[in-house]
C-alpha cells in the first residue's frame, strides 16, 4: 500500500539499565527489612517502652479512708466520694466557648479563668476544681470540653466541725492527715491505694482500662476516748466563758480518774475543719495538749501529799502564817487575806503561799522536787498528740532556797493541761497514777503509784474545803455532789522577764464525787480582760456546768450527803505549829488567795 510507513522496532534495554533497576529495588527492600529488623528486633524494648510512657498510665485508685468515731460511735471525721476535675489547658483554651460555659458551671469568673489557663498553658495535667460531689463532676463533663477529665477521690468532713476540731484535725488535698488525730493515726486510717494501668490517647482520654489492676485496701476505724456529749458542753462553756471575761483564750480537760480516758478536750480560739482557710489560723492549736504554762496554786496539793507521805507533816499539823508575808531576803511572799495559824486543810483552802513556801522549804528541795517527779510533773504524758509540750522541772540540784520556795507554790516549772489532770486523777484513785489515753483499744499501760491510798484520801478530804463558803472556789460547788478541787491564779511571765502585774491566767481544777471520784476536770481561763481573774471566780463556773453535764450523761449518782465533820480523816495527835527558818529572796508571789 502505498504511502504506509513501517513500524518501528524497539530497541533492546540496555543491560546496565536493568541491573541498575534492580539495584535500586533491592537496595529499598533491604532498606526496609533492615529498618524494620531494626525496629521490631533490635529496639523492641525500647520503642515498647517509649510508646508505653506516651499512652500507658497508672492511675491510683484512692483508699476509703477509715473513720474517726467518739467512744459511742459517733462520727467526728468522714470520708465521701468525689471527683476533681482537671485539664489540659492548651486543649481547653482551644475552645473559648468550652472555657466560658465551664467558668460559669464552676462558679468562676470567665475572664480570671482564662487567664489562670493561659498562665499554665505549657503544662498537660492542672486542676481547675476543688473536689465535687459526683453528681456535679458529671455535669461539668456533659459539657465535653476538650482536655477536661474527672479525678475519683474521696473527701474529708468533719460533722462535729469546730466541736472537736482541735483534735480530730484535718486532712491535705491529697488525703494526708496533716494535724491532730488524723495526723497521729494515719498509718492506721490511711489504708493503702490501688491502681489500673490504662491506655490514655494523645488528649489523655482513657481508650482502654482493661490492663491489670490492684483493689485499694480500706484503712481502719479509728475510735476516740472522747464523748461528743461531754466535748459539746465543754467546747459551748469555754467558748461563752472567753467572750464572756474577754480573754485572750483558754482551755478545758474531762477525765475519766479510773481509767485515765480523755472524755472531753478543747481550746479556745477554734477552728472548723470543714473550712479551709480557716485550717492556717492559729485556731488549730490544742492549747491543752501543745502549750505549756506555770500551774501556779494548783500544785499545793502535791506538795501536801509529798509533805505527809515523808511524815514531816501530819494532817493536824499546824502552820503560822502570821503576819501574812514570809520575808526571804529582800523580797516576800505574801496572802492576800493572811490567815494567822492554819493547817494544812486551811492552808490549801485560802491557798496560802506563805504556808505552801514554809512546807516547801521544810522538807526541802530534793523532797519538793521528788514528789512532783512521783505525780508525772518531770515527764512527757505520752498522750500520742502530734506537738505535744515536754514539761519544764529543773532538777533540785539547781535549786536555791528561792527556787525551792516558788516551787512550793507553782513558780518556776511549767507543764500542760494533760500533767495536772493526770496528777489529779491520782489524788482520785487512791494514790494510783493512770496513762491517759485518747484513742480506744490501745494497749493499756498500768497505772504507777504516787502516793499511798491514804495520804490521797487525806488530801481529797483537805480539797473539799476549797468548795465551801470558807475557801476560794464556792463557785464552782455542784448541786448534789461534793468537790474536791484546787483554784490557781498565774501571773504570767513577761518577754522582757519578770511577771506580769496585770496578765493572769485563771485555774481551776477538781474531782468528783469527791467520796469516790470518777471525773477530773481541768479550766484555764488566760488572760481574762473582764475585771476578775481569780481562778476561783473565773474558772470555777465553767468547771461547776461542765462536771455537773457530764456527772448527768454518764449518770454518775449523786453524793449529796451532810458535809463531813472538820476531822475525818486520820487522827494524829496534835502537832506543834511549824517553824522556818528564814532564808534567801523569793520572786514576786501568786495573787491566787482573794475569792
Amino acid at each position: 500500500m502505498s504511502g504506509a510507513r513501517p513500524n518501528p522496532v524497539a530497541e533492546p534495554v540496555a543491560q546496565w539499565r536493568r541491573w541498575l533497576v534492580l539495584g535500586v529495588l533491592s537496595l529499598g527492600a533491604a532498606t526496609v527489612v533492615g529498618r524494620a529488623f531494626q525496629l521490631q528486633v533490635l529496639e523492641r524494648d525500647f520503642l515498647r517502652q517509649e510508646g508505653n510512657k506516651r499512652h500507658i498510665r497508672t492511675m491510683l485508685i484512692p483508699a476509703h479512708r477509715g473513720a474517726v468515731t467518739d467512744r459511742r460511735g459517733e462520727p467526728l471525721a468522714l470520708s465521701a466520694p468525689v471527683e476533681s476535675l482537671w485539664a489540659v489547658p492548651s486543649a481547653l483554651l482551644d475552645s473559648p466557648q468550652h472555657v466560658t460555659a465551664l467558668a460559669k458551671l464552676l462558679n468562676k469568673n470567665p475572664r480570671g479563668f482564662e487567664k489562670f489557663l493561659e498562665q499554665r498553658k505549657d503544662r498537660k495535667f492542672v486542676y481547675i476544681s476543688d473536689p465535687l460531689p459526683p453528681a456535679d463532676a458529671q455535669r461539668a463533663l456533659s459539657l465535653k470540653a476538650p482536655g477536661v477529665f474527672s479525678e475519683p477521690a474521696y473527701a474529708r468532713y468533719y460533722p462535729a466541725g469546730e466541736v472537736a476540731g482541735q483534735l480530730v484535725g484535718f486532712c491535705g488535698r491529697d488525703g494526708d492527715g496533716l494535724e491532730g488525730i488524723e495526723k497521729s493515726q494515719e498509718t492506721l486510717l490511711s489504708g493503702k491505694a490501688g491502681s489500673r494501668r490504662v491506655i490514655r490517647d494523645r488528649q489523655g482520654r482513657v481508650v482502654d482500662d482493661t490492663l491489670e489492676s490492684v483493689a485499694a485496701a480500706s484503712g481502719k476505724d479509728v475510735q476516740l476516748t472522747i464523748d461528743l456529749r461531754i466535748q459539746y458542753l465543754a467546747y459551748r462553756e469555754l467558748k461563752a466563758a472567753v467572750a464572756e471575761n474577754k480573754a485572750k483564750g483558754g482551755l478545758i480537760v474531762v477525765a475519766d480518774s479510773t481509767t485515765g480516758e480523755i472524755l472531753a478536750v478543747a481550746s479556745q480560739p477554734g477552728f472548723n475543719p470543714n473550712n479551709p482557710p480557716e485550717r492556717r489560723s492559729s485556731g488549730t492549736r490544742n492549747r491543752a495538749i501543745v502549750d505549756s504554762f506555770e500551774p501556779g496554786s494548783t500544785v499545793k496539793p502535791l506538795l501536801v501529799a509529798q509533805a505527809l507521805e515523808l511524815g514531816v507533816f501530819q494532817p493536824t499539823s499546824m502552820i503560822d502564817t502570821n503576819p501574812g508575808t514570809y520575808k526571804v531576803g529582800a523580797l516576800t511572799v505574801r496572802d492576800v487575806h493572811p490567815q494567822g495559824v492554819v493547817d494544812l486543810a486551811k492552808m490549801l483552802a485560802k491557798s496560802s503561799n506563805v504556808g505552801a513556801a514554809k512546807v516547801g522549804l521544810t522538807i526541802g528541795p530534793e523532797a519538793v522536787w521528788n514528789g512532783y517527779q512521783r505525780f508525772g510533773l518531770g515527764e512527757p504524758v505520752y498522750s500520742g498528740f502530734p506537738g505535744e509540750v515536754n514539761p519544764l522541772l529543773r532538777h533540785y540540784s539547781e535549786w536555791g532556797q528561792i527556787a525551792t520556795a516558788t516551787a512550793s507554790y507553782g513558780y518556776g516549772l511549767s507543764v500542760n493541761a494533760l500533767h495536772l489532770v493526770r496528777a489529779y486523777a491520782a489524788l482520785a484513785n487512791d494514790g494510783l497514777m493512770p496513762h491517759l489515753r485518747l484513742v480506744q483499744n490501745e494497749q493499756a499501760t498500768p497505772p504507777q503509784r504516787a502516793v499511798s491510798a491514804q495520804t490521797a484520801r487525806n488530801v481529797r478530804k483537805m480539797l473539799e474545803g476549797v468548795v465551801s463558803p470558807d475557801g476560794t472556789g464556792i463557785r464552782a460547788a455542784i448541786p448534789g455532789y461534793r468537790v474536791s478541787a484546787k483554784t490557781g491564779t498565774v501571773r504570767k511571765v513577761s518577754e522582757t522577764g519578770g511577771y506580769h502585774g496585770d496578765k493572769h491566767q485563771s485555774v481551776f481544777i477538781g474531782m468528783v464525787p469527791a467520796e469516790h471520784p470518777r471525773l477530773v476536770g481541768l479550766v484555764m481561763i488566760d488572760e481574762p480582760g473582764a475585771g476578775a481573774y481569780y481562778g476561783g471566780l473565773v474558772a470555777g463556773p465553767v468547771f461547776s456546768r461542765v462536771m455537773q453535764g457530764a456527772a448527768r450523761q454518764l449518770q454518775i449518782p449523786p453524793d449529796d450527803m451532810p458535809p463531813p465533820p472538820p476531822r475525818t480523816m486520820v487522827q494524829q495527835p496534835p502537832a506543834p505549829i511549824v517553824q522556818v527558818a528564814q532564808h534567801g529572796s523569793l520572786p514576786p508571789p501568786s495573787p491566787e488567795q482573794a475569792r
